[in-house]
């Protein structure tokens, strides 16, 4: 059947609302339960070929609400930039937690992901009663939620998301890049790009690629060879 075309008076069709999400509504239900040093936790680089897994851990203040916080996925980089400073400015305190390659072929990912989160947690230089992780359980002695898409979620993951992403590319571009020139690292910052994988074929995989993500890779570049 012919689709009907509109008339001029046909009504326009409504437009959706907006949903707005509160991302402090899983630290209010903690903050109702007596909880008050709250730690959102967050990793970045699980699916890169090449560096450290890098996790944070922060504590904002209890009932500080941040403008903008959000998945770091979802920011721009300059946007990321500007909430690192006032993240970092406001928090009680912050954690940093990286585990590297080796390890990460040594252990899997997954496991290195959690190590990552655990150092980051172990890091912070404040009592902390609870926790709110993406999508994770951690083997620390404290009361957690796991959330799914916890980043966009609550707000203390959220900044946990983007301390940990601009603490990953602020390594990509300075260190990484410096001490492993030619692979691009500042650009594509280790994830598995058309870019990257011909730059692999064509220097060899370096140190602080993860062996385990370029089994293939390493046997097409020994057949070039």
């Amino acid at each position: 059947m012919p689709k009907t075309k509109k008339g001029p008076d046909s009504p326009p069709k409504p437009k959706k609302e907006k949903v707005e999400i509160d991302r402090l509504a899983l630290e209010k239900e903690l903050w109702a339960e007596g909880y008050e040093r709250i730690a959102g936790v967050d990793e970045v680089g699980r699916g890169c070929m090449f560096g450290d897994v890098v996790a944070a851990a922060v504590i904002l203040p209890t009932g500080l609400k941040i403008e903008g916080i959000d998945d770091s996925k979802k920011l721009s980089e300059k946007k990321r930039d500007e909430l690192y400073d006032l993240i970092t400015e406001e928090a009680v305190a912050i954690g940093i937690g990286r585990v590297n390659a080796e390890t990460i072929d040594r252990i899997n990912i997954k496991q290195a992901s959690r190590l990552a989160m655990k150092m980051a947690v172990e890091a912070l230089n404040a009592e902390v009663q609870a926790l709110l992780v993406d999508a994770e359980t951690i083997q620390v002695d404290l009361p957690q939620r796991a959330i799914i898409k916890g980043d966009s979620l609550s707000q203390s993951i959220g900044a946990a998301s983007i301390i940990a992403k601009v603490t990953r590319d602020r390594l990509c571009a300075g260190e990484w890049e410096r001490d492993y020139p030619g692979y691009g690292i500042a650009v594509h910052k280790g994830y598995g790009t058309a870019a990257h994988r011909e730059r692999i074929l064509e220097l060899g995989i370096s140190p602080l690629h993860r062996q385990s993500f370029l089994v293939k890779m390493k046997a097409e570049y020994e057949q070039l060879r």
